[in-house]
């Protein structure tokens, strides 16, 4: 008996890239370094010969990214039928240029668009290119653990009454801690209003091949999502992908927009890891993800036994956090009498174990495909002793409740975030900055959420919430002077 391959076992643009490469021929094409004949032997040494030959350009037989009629055009219905997607494009430069090209898609200058407090710095930057209007959700926020959830559909459904000219919603689902908030009532509601919901799932790409995990961005309504395939899928890193469904999104204004901020000269190292990771989840997606599950929930469950720390679980749900993916493990250490950024020191240096992203309270890991039985052992003897070797500080932990309770910073904005970034500006000591009109960015990262956004109002308790973060072992991003003596402010 004779059996055929489902179409979802096929990789056509990874066989296609393996076939350039092992072409004898002579290369007159970039890259300049000729199928890895011209790179430096320290180089060869690390990386390995074969992974320059198949570093190429766009041959004939390769396709090309931005008008897709071969192996690209392919891959990309393939992704599409995998991850639930009418179409799906191919991201080369991360998800930050698929939220960009989201938000350029939908919104002109002056148009409005509602979106989270809490959304990525991607977003922001997408404003300033675009020009469109922020009108900002504040999210659900748990003040004691210091954790922002999700914008509820009751912000959304209050803020499309206030501004019904808006051109479209985007959401973040699930957060960078793994909260899932309403996406059916909110694409319903921006249903309603005939505006499309984009959301940035950059941490979901897993979502679509397990049950047990929270509903996918689309299969829940979403008319956009864009997802980090790389983030805990097996593409390399940069590599993602844009998903559309529906008649909401023009989809040759996203290919212009995609066009504008993808590099012409797209690594085809990057895209064969997309084909691929696609693959690898279509056929085994479900037996890899219940594996994860299994070793997420191991982790959970003996990391929550140990004295002064505790796990963040769901305590019921509220309409800004409906599931959790239990995939993100996140670790409160306060009770330990330390910051998220020493513990996160102290697990590096001396226990052998690296988190995703320290905290005021909490750090939190990244469980995936990847992961180990001997990993996850290795993170839950690094807290056995951690707990041992730490004693209680209750001033220290007060200190940290103290410092999250103003992590909860109201957004006052007097121009928009692109007329900021290229207004005239000058320099000023943080200390005079205060009601001054900010003119960029600066948030702690990652997780890259901005504490102050170009066009925002510098307010004090912005200023002290980001020292305070820094007196702690926090790292400030995105602002010039990232000692935060000064901030950039637009000139008078």
């Amino acid at each position: 008996m004779s059996f055929v391959n489902p179409p979802q076992a096929k990789t056509p643009l990874l066989d296609a890239l393996r076939e350039c490469a092992s072409k004898t021929h002579a290369p007159f094409y970039t890259p300049g370094h000729k199928l890895g004949q011209g790179i430096l032997q320290q180089l060869a040494d690390c990386f390995g010969r074969a992974v320059f030959r198949m570093d190429l350009t766009e041959l004939a037989e390769l396709d090309n990214l931005f008008t897709p009629q071969g192996v690209i055009q392919e891959a990309q219905k393939l992704a599409a039928e995998a991850f639930g997607a009418e179409h799906t494009r191919f991201l080369v430069n991360g998800s930050t240029s698929g939220v960009e090209a989201a938000i350029l898609a939908t919104c002109a200058p002056s148009d409005k668009i509602i979106l989270p407090r809490n959304v990525h710095q991607s977003a922001i930057s997408a404003l300033i290119l675009s020009g469109a209007i922020p009108v900002f959700v504040n999210p659900e926020y748990d003040p004691v653990l210091d954790i922002a959830h999700s914008i509820t559909p009751d912000g959304v459904s209050a803020a499309l009454e206030q501004h019904p000219d808006a051109k479209a919603v985007l959401m973040v689902y699930p957060t960078y801690y793994g909260v899932c908030g309403d996406v059916a009532a909110i694409a319903q509601l921006a249903h309603q209003h005939d505006i499309p919901l984009l959301v940035d799932e950059a941490h979901g790409p897993h979502f679509a091949f397990h049950p047990d995990l929270p509903t996918p961005a689309l299969a829940s309504g979403a008319d956009l999502a864009v997802q980090s395939i790389h983030k805990v899928l097996g593409a390399m890193t940069q590599a993602s992908m844009l998903h559309i469904q529906g008649n909401r999104i023009d989809t040759t204004r996203l290919s212009q927009s995609l066009q504008l901020l993808q590099s012409t000269s797209p690594s085809y190292l990057l895209l064969a890891s997309l084909d691929a990771a696609r693959q690898q989840m279509a056929l085994q997606g479900q037996a890899l993800m219940s594996h994860t599950l299994q070793l997420a929930d191991r982790a959970r469950t003996k990391i929550s036994r140990i004295p002064g720390i505790s796990v963040f679980e769901p305590s019921g749900s509220t309409p800004g956090f409906v599931a959790l993916d239990k995939t993100r493990l996140t670790v409160t250490v306060s009770g330990l009498g330390l910051t998220g950024f020493e513990a996160d020191e102290i697990l590096n240096q001396q226990l052998d174990v690296i988190a995703e992203l320290p905290s005021l309270q909490h750090l939190t890991f990244v469980i995936s495909l990847g992961n180990t039985e001997a990993d996850i052992t290795a993170l839950t003897q690094a807290f056995s002793i951690l707990a041992t070797r730490q004693a209680t500080n209750k001033r220290l932990a007060s200190a940290i409740k103290q410092v999250a309770l103003t992590a909860d910073i109201p957004y006052s904005s007097l121009i928009s975030p692109r007329d900021a970034f290229f207004a005239e500006t000058e320099t000023l000591p943080i200390a005079k900055s205060c009601d001054r009109i900010s003119a960029e960015s600066v948030c702690p990262y990652p997780p890259g959420i901005p504490v102050l956004i170009p066009g925002e109002v510098i307010t004090s308790t912005a200023l002290d919430y980001l020292r305070n973060i820094q007196a702690l072992g926090g790292f400030i991003s995105g602002c010039a002077d990232s000692s935060l003596s000064t901030l950039k402010v637009v000139k008078d």
